[in-house]
């Protein structure tokens, strides 16, 4: 089920980066939180970044959005230097910071709005959408009527309205009860095969990565340098059968392992496999 390195290149990746590091400066402080990345996301792929908080898997997910610049090395989207926002992405966070006082759709087509598009023509891929993922019947409902895991569902149909490229997804489901997060992975998985999106998406969870991407990018602490890139071979969709699937736990206790090495993780193998997998 494991497989390491990259698939065959491609004349463009979607995504690329190149020597990439970044130095957050505090004062006389300097905090290297990303060191010397190379990685490479091809058109439609779905791959998760997983590592331990502090890792730098955030930032580079916010450098790949253009919306920190990095200290040193190259990012591009679709062989395109990134210089700044990049109208090709949707984003999505862990919260969903949705406005309160605009409905779910009116939140859906402020997306729209501010890049200066027209939201009357776009209101029939929105509705869509929201039907989609089971909102249709709630886009005139406000944020304050909605559950945790709606309003998530909302920001991620706010990040595909314009029909971007490639989605990034912060943690997306890392708020959220253990019941909800497991049904909005199964969502996103069936979503993202309707689509076939290039999809970046962060991760403390071993499940969650290995159910849900075709590659698994594994993060040391602290800077932040890819440890490993783990291709999984699992067919899709995974749904609630994933963990039966042979292989799951083989390649979940070697990702387990690969922390334990890098000192993330202390004691025995055994011990922490549960509780990573859960994304505890």
């Amino acid at each position: 089920m494991a497989r390491s390195g990259a698939p065959p290149r491609r004349a463009a990746a979607a995504i690329s980066a190149e020597g990439v590091s970044k130095v957050f400066r505090r004062g006389n402080t300097e905090v290297r939180a990303l060191d010397r990345v190379d990685l490479e996301v091809g058109e439609g792929e779905f791959i998760a970044v997983l590592g331990p908080s502090g890792c730098g898997k955030s930032t580079l997910m916010r450098l790949v959005a253009g919306l920190v610049p990095a200290t040193t090395g190259r990012i591009a989207i679709s062989g395109v230097p990134v210089q700044g926002p990049h109208t090709d992405l949707g984003i999505v966070f862990q919260a969903a910071t949705l406005l309160d006082w605009r409905t779910v759709l009116g939140n859906v087509l402020l997306q729209l709005e501010l890049r200066g598009l027209d939201p009357a023509a776009h209101e029939a891929r929105a509705r869509a959408l929201l039907d989609a993922v089971g909102l249709g019947e709630f886009a005139n409902a406000f944020p304050r009527e909605l559950s945790g895991g709606m309003k998530q569902r909302a920001a991620i149909v706010r990040a595909l309205v314009h029909d971007p490229g490639i989605l990034l997804m912060d943690e997306p489901f890392g708020a959220l009860d253990a019941l909800t997060r497991e049904q909005m992975r199964i969502d996103l998985e069936e979503l993202w095969l309707s689509s076939r999106k290039t999809v970046m998406f962060i991760t403390h969870s071993i499940d969650e990565a290995v159910l849900l991407a075709d590659r698994v990018v594994v993060m040391s602490p602290r800077p932040g340098r890819i440890e490993r890139i783990i291709g999984i071979d699992q067919p899709r969709p995974r749904g609630l059968e994933g963990r039966r699937a042979p292989g799951f736990a083989e390649v979940s206790d070697l990702i387990t392992g690969i922390f334990l090495d890098r000192g993330v993780l202390h004691g025995t193998r055994g011990a922490f496999s549960q509780s990573l997998r859960a994304g505890a």
